[in-house]
């Protein structure tokens, strides 16, 4: 039996914690010519940015040099959060850097061709089953809904 639609406050409360515990995404980017690439990588949610780090050789790294614009999906099909943004190389604090560290269970860090990128989220939604569809949006165009 399909549960009921979660309120907008709870819905977003849920994403939140679900940014807390889980530890990685599938990240979709493309390159100049439109070539796709998805990968999983671990991020760490910071300051309403989504931190990420992979080696300068991935392609998910060189697509987001070039191509900044992202989307990401965490969860299940049944339970999702997809979040469309902009990412750019970044300087972490000594706390992300650590946070990022502990919740990954790995520091890029000392690596020199391992930079982090800030995901800023332009539009992010999430739903568990179709009744949550319609009012799926939590934000739009960097602005929270709710």
């Amino acid at each position: 039996m399909t549960e009921p639609p979660r309120p907008l406050p709870v819905r977003k409360q849920d994403m939140l914690r679900r940014f807390e515990q889980d530890i990685d995404a599938w990240v979709a980017t493309a390159s100049l010519d439109g070539t796709p690439y998805l990968m999983p990588l671990s991020f760490l949610w910071s300051n309403d940015t989504l931190l990420l780090s992979t080696t300068v050789t991935n392609p998910t790294a060189r697509n987001l040099q070039t191509n900044p614009k992202v989307q990401l999906t965490i969860g299940q099909v049944r339970d999702v959060i997809h979040i469309t943004g902009t990412a750019a190389i970044t300087d972490v604090t000594a706390t992300e850097g650590e946070s990022f560290a502990t919740k990954a269970g790995f520091d890029p860090r000392p690596l020199p061709n391992y930079p982090f990128f800030r995901v800023t989220p332009t539009k992010i939604q999430a739903w568990r089953e179709v009744n949550e569809l319609k009012d799926r949006t939590l934000m739009d165009k960097g602005t929270w809904l709710i």
